[in-house]
């Protein structure tokens, strides 16, 4: 047994409340290394002479990536401080007993040598996420290119765009458009920027207490956000707090005073006068190194009253739901803390998702963002099916290592997605194969997390980098890719009507990376579905499964899936 590999920590990393009075603890391990994972537990404070409150616990495989497993087990409790260790069954057959942080090859006996759990600390720091949010569909428009008010003019989705081309989307366009995004199946509604700016793109704030007049009026926003609800949607709205315009009034005053400004501490100032001038480094810190987007200072309690006064602003006057919080990787742990408690005085149940590319485990433990917009997602299918770099258990693996670091409310409500606004439309990134297309959305729409559609892949939508993904949305039925309209409601219907394929407990999961397949099969409170997938060309064949109902055709599954393919049976 590898000790080294051995992980636990006793804090809200792998020890936190559920719930009240219900706790789950995990334990990290080498891959294989483990046969059994037990723990033992008592209570701290009363001695065993009065009550003996000792009890032991198998735990279970909960979660596996390419080096580790994690073990976890969940426990009810109602005491003052739990005292805890694991005892562990090597596969080489070795036992070893593993407590604060150290090992022991005989039982721990001294409470004082355990792991510490203190109830009441613990649950005054639980992670308190929407109940509304898990496994819900968010669907991603960016408000310049979806639509405009009125009729779609000639050449609305022009053939190839960049950043600066402004296409005359309107949230009053969007409302015209209401009941696309209601048939499609979609339960919340992400809108890039909205307030006054300097681009199309409108991640440059000039004003953030205005609505852009090129979208529309506040009053269109209120609106939007009123009948989205009727619908049973929600409505996020982008929150660009890291950066300003040079626009803004706190930065322009600083250009025309200098250190005399009273806001010359709302930013991170190096150098007077400024320096702006395109391609070279500006001496002010910014987003990118580009001078047009300074960064603010929102360690500056005055700047952070301020960007915590807008975001409580536009859910009191609108009614809003949440917000996406941009480049907020960048904006330290302290400011987040503040906003989430501001945020969750003014709206209990607000979400609020992180702009991480990467793994943001330390933003995620309850009192900063309830999610992230799940980019390990995006380059996990990209490597699977775009560019097959990867195998199906590599694909699987790299779930698995969120599923074991994250909490599992968390976990439920990551933004899965196969692309966005920052990245090549998902046809071009399958190299224009609509099989591969029609497998990515399989994995993304019937996976757990919320599965976030940009706008416009559901009807196969072309587009490249550099705003090329941008283009205005195509509302021609006769240049809409139908049966891929029809593809994603198929997966979103099933997903809605089948509450196991997202919160249901995995009975069977299993990977071959010789033919590229996986087949899973989770069952909730009598509800059973098995996902087949196929994640290579030529067939697949599931001898043992055919006869059943494949829920995407309505039909016998016939035991053997095509390039790429995708069944759902029950």
């Amino acid at each position: 047994m590898e000790r080294s590999s051995i992980i636990h920590y006793a804090d809200n990393r792998f020890c936190f409340p559920l719930a009240r009075d219900r706790f789950l603890i995990r334990l990290r391990a080498k891959r294989g290394d483990l046969r059994r994972a037990v723990l033992h537990t008592q209570d701290k404070y009363l001695p065993l002479q009065i009550k003996d409150t000792r009890a032991v616990r198998e735990m279970q495989l909960a979660a596996r990536d390419a080096v580790s497993d994690y073990f976890e087990t969940e426990i009810s409790m109602h005491l003052v401080c739990l005292r805890y260790w694991f005892e562990l069954e090597g596969t080489d057959g070795t036992c070893v007993f593993y407590s604060n942080y150290q090992f022991t090859d005989q039982p721990v006996t001294d409470i004082e040598r355990m792991f510490d759990c203190p109830q009441t600390l613990r649950e005054e720091e639980m992670l308190e996420a929407p109940d509304w949010a898990a496994g819900k569909v968010v669907y991603q428009i960016f408000p310049a290119s979806f639509a405009p008010t009125g009729p779609v003019p000639k050449g609305w989705s022009r053939a190839r765009i960049d950043h600066r081309v402004d296409p005359g989307g309107t949230l009053q366009g969007i409302l015209q458009h209401l009941d696309h995004i209601h048939q499609l199946g979609a339960d919340v509604l992400y809108l890039t920027p909205v307030f006054h700016a300097g681009t199309p793109h409108r991640y440059d704030t000039i004003d953030y207490y205005a609505v852009d007049p090129k979208v529309g009026t506040e009053e269109d926003l209120r609106e939007l956000v009123r009948q989205a609800h009727s619908l049973g949607m929600r409505v996020i709205l982008d929150g660009v707090f890291n950066h300003t315009s040079q626009k803004f009034f706190a930065f322009a005053d600083i250009a025309e005073k200098g250190p005399d400004s009273p806001y010359w501490n709302w930013y991170y100032i190096e150098g007077y006068p400024l320096q702006m001038a395109w391609g070279k480094k500006p001496n002010f810190k910014t987003f990118s190194y580009f001078g047009g987007m300074p960064k603010l200072n929102l360690r500056n309690p005055e700047t952070a009253a301020y960007i915590i006064g807008v975001a409580k602003h536009w859910i009191q006057t609108c009614d809003i739901d949440g917000w996406r919080l941009d480049v907020s990787d960048e904006v330290g742990h302290r400011f987040w803390r503040h906003f989430r408690e501001a945020i969750r005085e003014v709206k209990p149940d607000a979400l609020l998702i992180g702009e991480e590319w990467h793994y943001g485990g330390d933003f995620l433990t309850g009192d900063q963002w309830d999610t992230v917009m799940n980019y390990d997602f995006y380059r996990s299918v990209l490597d699977l099916i775009g560019s097959e770099r990867i195998s199906i258990t590599d694909f699987f693996h790299s779930l698995g290592f969120l599923r074991g670091n994250l909490h599992p409310k968390v976990y439920a409500m990551l933004w899965n997605l196969n692309g966005s606004h920052d990245t090549p439309r998902l046809l071009r990134e399958m190299g224009g194969d609509r099989a591969k297309v029609r497998l990515a959305a399989a994995l993304q729409l019937l996976l757990p997390g919320m599965p976030m559609v940009y706008y416009g892949d559901e009807v196969a939508m072309d587009g490249g980098d550099h705003g090329d993904c941008r283009r205005g949305m195509q509302w021609d039925e006769a240049k809409q890719d139908r049966e891929m309209l029809a593809w994603y409601r198929k997966l979103i219907a099933l997903r809605h009507r089948h509450p196991c394929l997202t919160c249901g407990k995995t009975v069977l999961f299993r990977t071959d990376d010789a033919t590229r397949t996986a087949v899973w099969t989770r069952c909730l409170q009598g509800d059973s579905t098995t996902l087949l997938f196929h994640a290579g060309p030529g067939e697949a064949s599931f001898p043992d499964l055919a006869g059943q109902t494949d829920l995407l055709t309505d039909a016998p599954f016939s035991g053997t899936l095509g390039p790429w393919g995708t069944a759902v049976l029950a």
